[in-house]
């Protein structure tokens, strides 16, 4: 009798969507199996159990990652690939940039807030002070009583020449 165990080592495994599996004993490019099964892409499948789950000593959530390859990638001996559609893939970037675009705004907001906590929270009478200020810059006084009253007044003195004579 052979050894199957070390067979099955010595595979590349490759899960399809429906469930069926196929085993590679030689080591193959990405872009070959992706050859053969268009619209498919190839994913890396690698097991994952959080640190704080395994403290506890329970076996808890198992989580997979999903790797996606890039077509000169090689499928190596010992590891198991899923096969992914085009839309799974679209969907899966899709999600990737509005979660991003979300932490970066939120992360903005953050900032602002932060900003405006450190500037002193602009007080009330602040706010209609710059708020009288540009209403004065719009609305400029009508008469020159009005202007005079806000400076004050200033000699002029010209020199006089005096004429010997």
């Amino acid at each position: 009798m052979g050894n199957c165990q070390a067979a099955d080592a010595a595979a590349v495994l490759i899960q399809y969507p429906g469930g069926k599996v196929e085993r590679l004993h030689w080591p193959t490019t990405a872009a070959n199996v992706m050859k053969s099964n268009p619209g498919y892409h190839v994913a890396l499948v690698t097991p994952y159990i959080p640190q704080n789950e395994r403290k506890d000593g329970g076996v808890g959530i198992r989580i997979t990652r999903v790797k996606l390859l890039k077509p000169k990638e090689m499928l190596l001996l010992g590891q198991v690939y899923r096969l992914i559609t085009s839309q799974e893939v679209a969907k899966a970037l899709r999600q990737r940039q509005y979660e991003k675009l979300k932490k970066s705004q939120n992360e903005m907001i953050r900032k602002q807030k932060h900003q405006q906590k450190q500037n002193g929270d602009e007080t009330q009478e602040d706010a209609e002070r710059s708020h009288e200020v540009t209403r004065q810059e719009k609305d400029p006084p009508k008469n020159t009583q009005t202007i005079m009253r806000g400076r004050q007044w200033r000699p002029s003195l010209q020199s006089i020449s005096e004429m010997s004579g």
